[in-house]
């Protein structure tokens, strides 16, 4: 016994040497003062009496689920990856880097509001007094957590806006001569799965119930984000998804009012051309009739290797515009975007106490939600959309969706679009707003939605999509709807990509039969469009289409020709099809016989949903269980997307994003809501809430939400307060 205390006081010595004895008494005082509650399906129900101890609890019980994740968020926030993964990841550091300095935010740090330094202080020590009470628990760099680091990760979308910055563009400039660069072109896999979401709000005059309905679909890559209900005294009570680490509910909702994100096609970033002459005091470039420094800081990035920590630092270089990321045609490249933490956290944080579309249209003005659109419903029957908040005004003679000529001032940014300015929707007549990554031009239907002539061209670069033609189907003319019906209308199993795609193959078919084809050309034309586990012609739709856009995509002369009349790449495809849509068929059929043994295999067979191990890239493997997932990837339009792809030598195919979490809420007198998550609430195999969501989620259904205390009562596994 005497060996056992001595080797646990040893343990806990590991992070005493960084906690005071009067931080430990701070976070035992604190934690007293926050009750977390775990429901059967492992989803914690954190209640504190102030919002900064609700913070403290909630994120306690984040790392308690997965404090990898957390770890490995902050440190691609902060750009210190490489201290953990090595000299690879250097360049994606630096990227952050450019933006994120440790002196600059602690700065910022101290100019918070008062509230919101209390909240960042209750975050930084909800995750030290983890730390401190679970000693075997090993972080790859962060030992401990500073208040600040809150503000270098300050929303929650998937891809943040610095990481629009290519890479390998950046590696290029800062790791080689700065003259002879030109960026080549950049493909990427057409059959990559759309990144975004769904967002759908019903007004009460197409509800069974006479109350307004929100659809929460956010389409990321599983396990990105977890559920959580936070609960305080001073009026917080909200409910939904939260991403690794941060301590406000991202897409979600409280008792009276509720939002989804989606990716918006807003241009909220621009690159400029900057005209550039050496001299013997440094670098300028030309910005009118003036030549200006740039601004030079030398950058240094720590990095792992088998010997230690090393270090490479670089001289990196700064326009008015932004930092200089690239090189295009003797031309150095600076980047523009937003760059405002401060309000950034409290428009995230904000937004989950607001009441009503009046609380909420207030809290828009921070204009710091930059990437995303926003459906918005309250339990006054309201309902909104919101288009990207951070939309620069600029002059539309340029064309903003190539980089444009830094040297002249009339391309400078003049200001931001106030709210009213920008695309909105509020209480349309149709009864319906939504959002798939596309346009917003249909965000109410044909009849009452927005016209792209009234807005400048930069204002939206989304085309539509075969997601947006799908969820016109399913709401348009549609009444009578309930919490139950909208998750139907989410799952619905129509593939629209394919009543535009179909007819082309057939019609080239016709002109030119081949017999070897001739099954599956009747199997096509039999089939109904819609996804099922057992289908054959799904399977053989799927991989046809997959080809389809492989070949499309290689051809790029024509896939040229096509972007300069316009077209987007799911309408030069449809077109092509005319030229290789039978030859891609005939490659279908040969990859279903070679994989499978059959063209006709059941489309279950292949796609599956599997989780093995915690880790956050996943391992498959097709001789471990999984299960048959109906739905399918979103290009093809399904609602809910199921990006799967196969992995090292699988036959199978197995999601890695998508419907990572769904929700449907009804805003009545009292919540009602219902909602799964992809695999399960832990990122710990040996937790039975590991995968205990899996066939839920597999099967297209959603369990209930405990959202009031007598149900989280009623279903309470566990009751504690954090360290006990």
């Amino acid at each position: 016994m005497k060996l056992f205390l001595l080797l646990i006081a040893c343990v806990f010595s590991s992070f005493s040497s960084l906690a005071s004895s009067s931080d430990v008494a701070r976070w035992q005082e604190q934690a007293g003062q926050v009750t977390i509650t775990r429901d059967t399906w492992g989803i914690p129900h954190v209640y504190g009496k102030t919002d900064a101890d609700a913070v403290f609890g909630m994120i306690y019980a984040q790392a308690e689920d997965d404090f990898n994740r957390i770890e490995v968020n902050y440190l691609n926030a902060m750009g210190r990856l490489a201290e953990s993964e090595g000299e690879s990841e250097i360049y994606r550091d630096l990227r952050m880097k450019l933006y994120i300095d440790p002196t600059d935010i602690q700065k910022k740090y101290s100019e918070s509001p008062v509230y919101l330094q209390k909240l960042m202080n209750a975050w930084a020590d909800g995750l030290n007094y983890y730390l401190y009470t679970h000693p075997n628990v090993k972080p790859k760099v962060l030992k401990k957590f500073e208040p600040w680091m809150a503000l270098t990760f300050t929303e929650g979308s998937i891809g943040g806006d610095i990481e629009s910055i290519n890479i390998k563009s950046l590696e290029s400039f800062y790791s080689k001569g700065k003259s002879d660069l030109t960026l080549a072109q950049l493909t990427q896999d057409p059959n990559v799965e759309p990144q975004g979401s769904n967002g759908i709000a019903i007004a009460p005059q197409n509800t069974k119930n006479g109350h307004a309905l929100l659809l929460i679909n956010p389409h990321t890559s599983f396990y990105f984000r977890a559920e959580v209900h936070m609960q305080s005294d001073e009026g917080l009570n909200a409910y939904g998804a939260v991403t690794w680490g941060q301590f406000f509910i991202y897409q979600g909702f409280n008792e009276n009012a509720g939002w989804m994100h989606t990716s918006s096609g807003a241009d909220f970033i621009d690159e400029y051309l900057e005209t550039i002459e050496k001299r013997k005091d440094g670098y300028f470039y030309k910005h009118g009739d003036t030549w200006k420094k740039l601004r030079e800081k030398q950058i240094t990035v720590p990095y792992k290797t088998k010997d230690g920590q090393q270090s490479k630092t670089m001289t990196v270089f700064y326009s008015h515009h932004g930092p200089i990321v690239r090189e295009l045609d003797g031309k150095w490249v600076s980047v523009a975007l937003m760059q405002n933490p401060i309000d950034a956290l409290q428009q995230s944080f904000g937004r989950t106490k607001t009441s009503n579309y009046t609380d909420y249209q207030a809290n828009m003005r921070f204009n710091t939600n930059s990437s995303n659109n926003t459906l918005f419903a309250d339990s006054a029957g309201n309902i909104a959309y919101f288009h990207s908040n951070f939309i620069p005004r600029r002059d539309p003679s340029f064309d903003w969706k190539k980089p444009v000529d830094g040297s002249n001032p009339a391309t400078d940014w003049q200001g931001l679009h106030t709210l009213e300015e920008t695309v909105s929707g509020h209480n349309p007549q149709s009864g319906y707003l939504n959002n798939t990554n596309n346009w917003p031009w249909m965000m109410a239907g044909p009849q009452h939605s927005p016209k792209a002539e009234d807005y400048p061209a930069y204002m939206e670069n989304y085309p539509e999509n075969y997601r947006g033609i799908h969820a016109i189907e399913v709401l348009d003319g549609k009444k009578d709807f309930t919490i139950d019906s909208l998750a139907a209308a989410a799952y619905d199993s129509h593939l629209t990509a394919f009543d535009v795609l179909l007819p082309v193959l057939y019609k080239a078919y016709d002109a030119a039969p081949v017999s070897d084809l001739t099954a599956q050309i009747a199997l096509l034309k039999a089939w109904d469009h819609r996804f099922n586990e057992s289908s054959t012609a799904t399977s053989l739709a799927i991989f046809w289409g997959q080809e389809l856009r492989r070949k499309a995509a290689e051809n790029q002369t024509a896939q040229t020709d096509a972007s300069n009349r316009g077209l987007s790449f799911d309408e030069y495809v449809a077109e092509y099809t005319a030229q290789i849509g039978v030859t891609s068929l005939s490659e279908a059929k040969a990859k279903l016989i070679a994989d499978f043994g059959s063209a006709q295999t059941p489309w279950g067979e292949i796609n599956r949903f599997q989780r093995l191990t915690g880790d956050i890239v996943q391992p498959f493997d097709d001789a471990a269980p999984s299960i048959p997932v109906g739905f399918t990837s979103a290009r093809w339009g399904s609602l809910a997307a199921y990006g799967q792809r196969t992995f090292n030598d699988t036959k199978r195919i197995y999601g890695t994003r998508g419907n990572s979490f769904v929700a449907v809420v009804e805003f009545g007198d009292k919540i009602k809501a219902k909602a799964i998550t992809a695999g399960g609430q832990s990122g710990d195999p040996a937790s039975p809430h590991f995968n205990d969501q899996a066939a839920l989620y597999a099967a297209g259904k959603l369990r209930d939400v405990y959202f009031y205390q007598q149900d989280i009562e009623k279903n309470s596994e566990r009751k504690y307060h954090p360290g006990k």
